[in-house]
């Protein structure tokens, strides 16, 4: 299963809800969430700043992953952000190939 880096703002009703509901009751929404595309959460943390919430999320694929971030953004209550995360094993294993690139104007 590929890892994603999740980050997310509540937006207008999205924000209410957290204050109504808590915060381990969103985390187990998006748990069920996860469930429901066979994946799983790694971690969850709320924070201050630009970011509401950030975390890492496993999904058994891309199309899972974006199946639910699309489900998520489309509620207008969240606006969630995935970056899928790679092993340094993954970075040795590119470092070994050798694709074939002209860079503009060569």
């Amino acid at each position: 299963m590929t890892k994603y880096l999740f980050e997310a703002n509540y937006l207008g009703e999205g924000i209410k809800g957290l204050m109504r509901e808590g915060g381990s009751k969103r985390r187990d929404a998006l748990v069920d969430a996860l469930k429901s595309v066979g994946g799983t959460l790694e971690c969850f943390y709320y924070a201050f700043g630009d970011t509401d919430v950030l975390g890492v999320l496993e999904a058994p694929s891309d199309a899972d992953a974006a199946a639910l971030s699309l489900m998520i953004n489309a509620t207008g209550n969240v606006n969630v952000r995935l970056k899928p995360l790679m092993s340094v094993e993954d970075i040795d294993e590119a470092v070994r190939k050798t694709p074939t690139y002209r860079a503009p104007g060569q």
